[in-house]
């Protein structure tokens, strides 16, 4: 158990199609390639004996920590030994060399540096494709070592000689004050090597990123200057790094199996697209000035959108639409510390979900509040599903925290129906777009009292997670964030009320429920803990809701990342990390604050609906 670390000693580097999470003691325990949906080629952060990792750290004992170079995901980790002070950078390139017609370099790059006295170092290369389950050998070649595994073969340029056997290589050296050495993972293409090269493509990557990254220009009041710009930079980093470039989509989290609560089963595999994120992944990118990554993401959507009939969307998908979804059980990994089942794969590919219809919809009107105009062939996909919700509101689904108990009559998923013919009569009405929208407004009318009638508890003076439950839920939260109902009105006051009471820690961190078919706990979510944030912004409580949010901003990692989920009493990171859906919930109520402390009357999610 000692041998894992905690999630927040992890940072993450990447490319646009995978990712690498590198601890503060210079090991990558996991890495994905060629994409960051591919079997794993380190997983030690799954399995500290056998799941294979790349590690780079002084050889006898030292201190170290870890920062990104300003407003870039460049890593660095700095080791502090007796005998002197030395960095490892990590990066994966992206320049201009990446652009046009240029062949992408795709390598993970590692420069050890000295800056002060002498430092001994020892390498560790051992990589398990394939989950560990293949089989994996590491050959010595010129200048570095091969790998093989399953149908993939990677290599490790390196400056010393590697020993191989055991299928891994090691190695140790030494470097003095102003030495520097670079190590160079290759796959897919070859990369250069040689240090000019490897010098260059660092620099073209640290320009790429701060061209990209969020600003707030001096001369302009941005929502995000002051307490917390920072963070949101970070998390704009974060966004962009978990985007495919290939497709626009952006993964929940680049890894899987790190469980919601140490030691239990709760246990998913993360690196998918969701549908039920759409609304505010849009949002978080607009009011960052990333409109291009918003329409990208929103057109991946769109296209399936297109190409399928409604009843054959997915709650989930692949970044490149062609995942195996079947979920699996690996029971030859033990699982982060302890914690098993791994899986792979995830069941909810298959799960009626109706909010999802509702999420796609909301995304599409949020886009059309910007330059992005809805085109003729998106609106005819906007019909089509608004005309399915119209059909099929009235069926039980699994929710948005899908549910694996059996499909219930959730009033989340009812909400978000009602969202969906909401928007498509708006932007019909806008536009003058073709539509039956007497049957539109009908339907939009008996969700809504529907809703009201069966959703509401008036002996809790809430409304509840089910059609004639009892069991609260913090997704009832987006109830006004979406505009069923005002925030004055009494039947919001009371459900915000006992979310408080019921759900929400003294800090304000927030469980999604109650409880569920599955055994053992979990922790705090993160994203419901930032719903709360804005409702309370919204209801003139903008002191509480300051004050939860710096509480939740002091969980984040030394480096301003977050995962899923933090544990209440001991603040730990829980969940898959980082977490796309947590980093966007801090992006929207850091805007949310920005407009209750400055009194701009914006609304969310488009006008409220009485």
């Amino acid at each position: 158990m000692s041998d894992y670390k905690p999630l927040s000693d992890y940072g993450l580097v990447g490319n646009l199609e995978t990712c690498a999470l590198v601890g503060r003691d210079g090991a990558i325990d996991w890495c994905c390639l060629p994409r960051l949906n591919s079997s794993s080629v380190f997983a030690a952060i799954l399995d500290a004996d056998d799941g294979g990792r790349f590690a780079i750290h002084p050889t006898g004992e030292y201190e170290a920590e870890q920062e990104y170079m300003e407003r870039t995901n460049v890593l660095q980790t700095t080791f502090h030994t007796e005998s002197g002070t030395a960095h490892v950078t990590d990066f994966m390139p992206l320049s201009p060399d990446n652009e046009g017609n240029q062949p992408k370099v795709r390598g993970l790059y590692r420069n050890v540096v000295c800056t002060e006295g002498s430092v001994d170092f020892t390498v560790e290369f051992d990589p398990l494709f394939d989950y560990a389950r293949a089989d994996s050998r590491v050959e010595p070649i010129e200048d570095g070592v091969v790998a093989t595994g399953d149908a993939r073969r990677i290599s490790l340029s390196s400056p010393h000689s590697l020993d191989c056997g055991d299928g891994a290589a090691r190695t140790t050296f030494s470097l003095s004050e102003y030495d520097s050495e670079w190590f160079v993972l290759e796959y897919g293409t070859r990369a250069p090597t040689d240090a000019d090269s490897c010098e260059r493509l660092l620099d073209n990557t640290i320009e790429f990123w701060r061209d990209w990254a969020h600003t707030c220009p001096d001369d302009e009041d941005c929502p995000f200057a002051g307490r917390g710009h920072d963070e949101v930079v970070r998390s704009d980093l974060v966004l962009k790094l978990l985007t495919y470039q290939g497709t626009g989509g952006i993964t929940a989290a680049p890894t899987t199996s790190l469980p919601e609560v140490v030691g239990g089963v709760r246990n998913w595999d993360y690196r998918y697209n969701w549908l039920r994120d759409g609304a505010f992944t849009v949002r978080a990118f607009g009011n960052l000035g990333d409109t291009e990554e918003a329409v990208n993401y929103l057109d991946d959507f769109l296209e399936l959108g297109r190409a399928v009939d409604p009843s054959d969307l997915q709650p989930i998908y692949g970044l490149q639409h062609d995942s195996t979804y079947e979920e699996q059980e690996l029971d030859h990994l033990d699982g982060y510390r302890n914690s098993s089942p791994v899986r792979i794969g995830n069941g909810a590919a298959d799960q009626l979900q109706l909010g999802i219809y509702g999420e796609l919809i909301l995304a599409i009107h949020q886009l059309s509040w910007s330059d992005r105009s809805i085109a003729g062939e998106d609106w005819a996909a906007v019909r089509e599903i608004v005309e399915y919700v119209c059909e099929i509101w009235e069926r039980p689904d699994s929710g948005i925290w899908e549910m694996r108990s059996g499909p219930k009559q959730f009033v989340h998923s009812k909400a978000m129906c009602w969202v969906a013919v909401d928007r498509g009569i708006e932007m019909a009405e806008a536009n003058d777009f073709d539509a039956p929208l007497d049957e539109w407004r009908d339907e939009r009318e008996a969700i809504k009292e529907t809703v009201l009638e069966r959703g509401f508890d008036e002996e809790q003076n809430s409304f509840t997670q089910a059609f004639d439950d009892d069991q609260l839920d913090a997704s009832l939260l987006l109830l006004p964030l979406t505009g069923l109902l005002p925030f004055d009105d009494p039947r919001i006051e009371g459900t915000i009320e006992s979310v408080v009471d019921r759900l929400a820690t003294d800090e304000g961190f927030v469980y999604r429920y109650e409880h569920d078919e599955l055994p053992g706990d979990e922790g705090t979510f993160v994203l419901c803990s930032f719903w709360l944030v804005d409702c309370l912004a919204r209801m003139d409580r903008v002191e509480r809701a300051r004050e939860i949010f710096e509480n939740l901003k002091e969980q984040f990692s030394p480096l301003g990342l977050v995962s899923e989920e933090i544990d209440a009493e001991t603040g730990e990171l829980l969940g898959n990390y980082p977490q796309a859906f947590s980093h966007i919930g801090f992006v929207n109520s850091a805007l949310f604050l920005h407009e209750a402390e400055e009194g701009i009357e914006i609304q969310p999610f488009g006008p409220e609906s009485a």
